[in-house]
């Protein structure tokens, strides 16, 4: 693969097919199967093709790898500049592996624009790869914010019956943290004269800077965590979604918030980070315990699994900011296992719908005598949720309590408070859907998992079990850039000037009194 640019072909290779998407005629339901094929084969290919990704990775290197760079803009030194290190590998290769799996989840479920359903999900494929693979700021912020159009356009077109409220309001959220983050952006270039991600690790920025940067990052990334308490976009934007969508929204867009503190805050402003990791420890600890107390009380299945996963993003954030090796790699681990685990729950919510077309919990129980096979992958999704022992899910929230246990005590008491939560909801709606009595006549009839829905399982089932058993496979390709990342980050700190509240005081009001003079 050497000379070969693999960065920019897996990342524009779904836009190619979304184009011969576009240009297929002929009579709709002819239509209709040819995007559904074209739109698999492009997206099972893009996969493939990731895999070379896996195999030729250097594991022991903490550098960026495939890097590809080309003029953009010359005349202000931006440049066209992609590359993956072992902290975005392997969400590249998540994204790649979910939106095949979409794809055949959604063969049946989409009937209507089954063409423009498509060709939406192929171009936020491109995004999501093109935001984990960029090393440019400027080609990072047009990824990362143009992964709202085609999510926006699949709640609202393909979503339920209040999927335009939905779309509005994830779209609102989000984008309005983003405009503060394209201030940073601005700010931060002239600064620093390059919009380079490698040059800008490398850059100081003067402390009192670092604080608007860092709040104006957190602006953009807690609301895609979502952290509380701007998470309220998150549960309406599951339910209305179609099956996929809640798929790759939980999957991998969530995902783009952690990844943004993990690749800019944190190594970009390490005095910020650390005068402000007492508010993300207070955030997340709320968020494990609040959103999972919230999830108890749901009588919607997908509404549930959604504040379960702001949980389980509590934990993400938490073992992020704690800064040592355990927190930082429980914390990626968990994204990755929150990633495959959130899918799987989401897919499974969408097996029972589309056969009742309902989600309310009271309107199953005693599926075990009907569907047993779908009872026993729903087990296994739900014992990851919970983080049982032999599973992905453990892995990451034991190394993540690891690392709050070392900086703060409370912190591990109230993430475990968590965990006692989240096996009190998971356990709870598996027993209301799956066991008791098998009484209501409609559900005397729903057939078990058909070959599609098991395929669609299958390499799921499988990664919750490899990751935990063997969780080294992955630990050993983020471990060298979570010490590269520690390393700076100390080194940093050894030369900071560390901030308090008189400092962030004085430079808001003479910020403040500078603004007025110029108006």
């Amino acid at each position: 693969m050497n000379g070969l640019p693999v960065l920019s072909l897996i990342a524009f290779l779904p836009i190619v097919g979304a184009a011969m998407i576009l240009i297929i005629r002929g009579e709709p339901a002819v239509v209709a199967r040819n995007a559904r094929n074209v739109a698999l084969w492009t997206s099972v290919v893009t996969f493939l093709l990731s895999l070379t990704l896996w195999f030729g990775f250097d594991r022991g290197s903490a550098d960026f790898q495939f890097v590809e760079r080309a003029q953009w803009l010359p005349a202000f030194g931006i440049e066209y500049h992609m590359g993956v290190d072992g902290i975005s590998v392997l969400f590249v290769l998540l994204s790649t592996l979910l939106t095949p799996i979409c794809i055949v989840a959604s063969w049946r479920s989409i009937q209507t624009s089954v063409k423009e359903y498509m060709i939406a999900f192929l171009v936020l494929e491109t995004l999501m790869v093109g935001t984990f693979c960029a090393l440019d700021f400027v080609v990072f912020y047009m990824f990362f914010e143009g992964v709202l159009i085609p999510m926006f356009l699949i709640i609202g077109v393909w979503g339920g019956a209040r999927r335009v409220y939905s779309a509005f309001k994830f779209f609102l959220y989000t984008l309005l943290g983003s405009v503060l983050m394209l201030l940073a952006l601005l700010a931060v270039y002239f600064e620093a004269g390059t919009t380079d991600i490698p040059a800008l690790l490398d850059y100081r920025f003067p402390a009192e800077m670092q604080v608007w940067l860092w709040l104006a990052f957190f602006a953009s990334f807690a609301v895609k965590v979502p952290m509380w308490p701007v998470h309220t976009w998150l549960p309406d934007a599951h339910v209305e979604a179609p099956t996929a969508g809640s798929v790759i929204l939980a999957g991998v867009l969530l995902k783009l918030g952690a990844y943004g503190f993990i690749r800019f805050s944190i190594p970009m402003l390490p005095e910020a980070t650390v005068f402000f990791t007492p508010l993300v420890f207070g955030l997340s600890a709320v968020a494990v315990v609040y959103t999972s107390l919230v999830a108890l009380a749901q009588d919607d299945m997908k509404k549930l699994i959604a504040y379960s996963s702001v949980a389980h993003m509590g934990f993400v954030t938490a073992g992020m900011f704690t800064l040592t090796q355990q927190g930082i790699e429980g914390s990626l681990f968990q994204m990755l296992s929150h990633g495959i685990v959130s899918a799987a729950l989401f897919l499974a919510v969408g097996v029972v719908y589309d056969r009742l077309h309902s989600r309310e919990i009271a309107r199953y129980g005693g599926l075990v005598h009907r569907m047993p096979n779908y009872a026993a992958v729903f087990m296994v999704f739900m014992l990851a949720s919970v983080g049982l022992p032999g599973t992905s899910g453990f892995v990451g929230e034991f190394l993540s309590l690891v690392g709050a246990y070392q900086v703060n005590t409370w912190l591990a008491v109230l993430m475990t408070t968590g965990i006692i939560l989240g096996a009190a909801y998971m356990l709870s709606l598996y027993a209301r859907v799956i066991f008791g009595k098998l009484t209501k006549p409609d559900l005397m009839h729903m057939p078990d998992l058909s070959l599609r829905e098991i395929a669609v399982f299958a390499p799921l089932v499988v990664l919750v079990f490899w990751m935990g058993f063997y969780p080294k496979a992955f630990l050993d390709v983020v471990a060298p850039s979570v010490e590269n990342l520690i390393r700076r980050h100390t080194a940093a700190m050894e030369q900071a000037t560390m901030l308090d509240w008189d400092v962030l005081w004085r430079t808001a009001s003479r910020s403040l009194g500078q603004l007025v003079a110029a108006l």
